[in-house]
């Protein structure tokens, strides 16, 4: 039996742009000259992790043990398209016509190439691969892109990074190629030469595309053998002939080509966007009628559609399983929860109930799992563990019933929480509360637009100055983000002027300064994004 993937519609995110912009500062006091506020564009630095998968229509048809070989109608002939390694250890190769195959292995299983299957595992993948970026493409059929520059840090650098996505498609049974540039298509052209590299550095990257076979740009066959006819069989080779002369010859298309994966020219990627409601085929290569299998074909989906939404901290309150036969409608079995869930186990408990009464009108050929509409998860409080006085028996206290002892053995007025209330001023935006009160202040209405460090000084620090820059531990700072006013608080005598801006720093750390518009006007530190 083979699985499916049959996905709605996903959404598709534009790539980000190459470079980012920053916008001059407005000072009352009289402005430097103009040479000193023009900010230089901060280069956005990226890094592509390409992953090809050679065997990709073989895999996608696998479903046993058995002697294997992919076929694909050419000229009204099956032809061999890719062989596991028992048939080709038979003799059994790729080109030869399915009869030729079956003379040398009777026991041979010829599957027809499926490209939805193949499709499928490729978004089943691309899904996957979201734990690791947030950025994943699907380029082509055989082909993802990851774009891990934002994502070293958080994994530990790159060697520990690429160690976790090899790792893990081997434990998926995938044989791929992989390779690290800084553009999209000279990541996919190593890889599909098979060189297992990692290069960070732009300057870096034309010497060793220059190296490579013309095949790996998948150009036309037609066009590919005319190079060839020149004596022109590796990209370096393209590189040396006149521009105008190779644009009107083969076309102005392969010549840009090759300037995007040099790093010439910008080449933006679609990326991918896992679906927000999980909906999941299992097919099976013949009916079934045990109901055993088809109870565990359901918790392999129910396994699925759990990691499906621990990814996205979701839950639902309704599953529906239908269960396809040849002749006849599907049979739709609808599960339903008081509060919205995620656990596998939970689920099965309740399908296993609904399974005994379920009528099946005939054998199943696929089982599809669809949920209901998703929302956020409303998760328990952690507990804490702690020992008794004689070190053996062990009691969990939620964090409410922690506070409520503390309370009672050091006095009301030593254990506060902390809530936000409605004002614009950073410094008086919180306020403490008492755990067991029972009042409530009033919330920011909208805040998914602002942005805030979770880091927040508990006095604004001053920050030196190089002319018009502000300085921080001895290195200028690069404005990523703002201006962002604030002006208000006249009504009282804490009043603020302000322009805030988000920085970046020598070693990589995001700042949240401000500059007064009123008074002294000096560069003030006064939070660090996590």
């Amino acid at each position: 039996m083979s699985r499916a993937w049959k996905s709605p519609v996903a959404l598709r995110d534009t790539a980000p742009t190459l470079s980012g912009s920053q916008q001059s500062l407005p000072f009352t006091e009289p402005l430097p000259p103009p040479q000193a506020l023009s900010l230089t564009p901060t280069p956005v630095r990226r890094l592509w992790f390409c992953i090809y998968l050679p065997n990709l229509p073989l895999e996608a048809c696998r479903t046993s043990d058995e002697a294997l070989a992919i076929v694909e109608e050419q000229h009204g002939i099956y032809r061999v398209l890719q062989t596991d390694s028992l048939a080709a250890a038979a003799g059994v190769m790729p080109g030869q016509s399915s009869n030729a195959a079956l003379a040398l292995l009777p026991t041979l299983k010829l599957e027809e190439r499926s490209p939805v299957r193949e499709q499928q595992l490729l978004e089943r993948l691309a899904t996957w691969l979201e734990r690791f970026s947030s950025f994943v493409s699907i380029a082509s059929k055989d082909v993802l892109l990851l774009e891990i520059a934002g994502s070293l840090r958080l994994f530990g650098g790159l060697p520990k990074l690429r160690q976790a996505i090899a790792q893990g498609l081997d434990e998926q049974g995938f044989s791929t190629a992989m390779a690290i540039a800084p553009t999209p298509l000279g990541a996919t052209c190593l890889a599909r030469a098979g060189r297992r590299v990692c290069i960070r550095a732009e300057e870096n990257l034309a010497s060793a595309l220059r190296a490579l076979p013309l095949d790996c740009l998948h150009w036309p066959e037609g066009q590919r053998a005319a190079l060839a006819g020149m004596g022109i069989k590796h990209i370096g080779d393209c590189l040396r002939l006149p521009r105008e002369g190779f644009a009107r010859r083969f076309g102005a298309e392969r010549l840009l080509e090759l300037d995007r994966a040099l790093g010439h020219l910008p080449d933006p990627r679609d990326s991918w966007r896992a679906p927000e409601r999980f909906c999941a085929d299992f097919e099976m290569s013949e009916e079934q009628s045990d109901r055993e299998l088809l109870l565990n074909i359901c918790h392999e989906l129910l396994l699925s559609h759990e990691q499906f939404l621990l990814a996205r901290q979701l839950g639902t309150q309704r599953l529906c399983f239908s269960f396809f036969h040849l002749k006849g409608p599907a049979t739709e079995l609808w599960l339903g929860s008081a509060l919205a869930d995620r656990s596998a186990t939970r689920w099965f408990d309740l399908l296993k109930i609904r399974f005994d009464t379920l009528r099946l009108q005939a054998a199943v050929i696929a089982v599809r799992l669809r949920s209901g509409l998703s929302q956020p998860l409303q998760a328990e409080t952690g507990k804490l563990g702690f020992y008794l006085k004689d070190g053996k028996q062990r009691r969990r206290y939620s964090i409410a019933q922690l506070a409520e002892r503390l309370i009672a053995r050091i006095g009301d007025q030593s254990v506060n929480t902390m809530n936000i209330v409605a004002e614009h001023r950073p410094e008086y935006a919180f306020c403490l509360q008492h755990p067991l009160s029972d009042w409530s202040v009033t919330t920011l209405a909208s805040s998914s637009d602002l942005q805030r460090p979770l880091w927040m000084l508990p006095e604004p620090a001053l920050l030196p100055a190089d002319g018009a820059y502000p300085l921080h531990k001895g290195c200028r700072l690069t404005l990523l983000d703002g201006p962002e006013r604030l002006e208000t608080g006249w009504w009282d005598e804490r009043g603020v002027s302000r322009d805030y801006y988000t920085a970046l720093n020598g070693a990589g750390m995001r700042l949240w300064i401000f500059r007064n518009r009123q008074r002294k006007p000096d560069w003030y530190l006064h939070g660090i994004f996590g």
